[in-house]
């Protein structure tokens, strides 16, 4: 998985149209191979992240979970000490 894509379900505050949308844009880059497309395939590329986008937001919204909601700032702090562990 691209390590830039983040988990976005079961926090708290619940994930952006931002997030969302970064996400999508980071899943159609790793698929496509492109970071910025040609301008022949920029509207199949921009198509693709708003269809991602949007099935994301479907996916997110229909998700259900009994655990308590991750807290975003405590997550963040866990995700800075693995990276001190693992760069130094």
């Amino acid at each position: 998985m691209c390590r830039n894509i983040k988990t976005l379900f079961n926090f708290e505050p619940p994930a952006t149209e931002d997030e969302i949308q970064a996400s999508a844009l980071q899943f159609v880059r790793k698929l496509s191979g492109f970071n910025k497309p040609s301008q022949a395939n920029e509207a199949a590329f921009d198509r693709a992240v708003a269809e991602v986008s949007e099935a994301a937001r479907r996916l997110l919204t229909s998700l259900h979970t009994h655990a308590p909601a991750r807290d975003r700032a405590v997550e963040a702090e866990k995700a800075k000490e693995r990276s001190r562990l693992r760069f130094g």
